[in-house]
């Protein structure tokens, strides 16, 4: 069996099982809504950039943060 048989099979297993789901959508549509709001509405409000500036501004504010936390 080659490689791009034993992947045809693989994929024709995924398709077939996904489906014939009729809960499983339900609960698949819920895990990517969850997974959506964790990426990417959390990240607007918990994740945002704190190094702001050119490239040398943020080179400078690197340095700095290197230098005042070495020991």
């Amino acid at each position: 069996m080659g490689l791009r048989n034993i992947l045809w099979h693989i994929w024709r297993f995924y398709y077939e099982g996904f489906r014939s789901m009729t809960v499983g959508r339900i609960l698949w549509a819920i895990i990517f809504i969850k997974l959506f709001i964790i990426f990417a509405i959390l990240r607007l409000f918990f994740f945002q950039p704190t190094l702001t500036g050119t490239d040398e501004e943020k080179a400078e504010q690197v340095r700095r943060n290197m230098i005042s936390n070495s020991p």
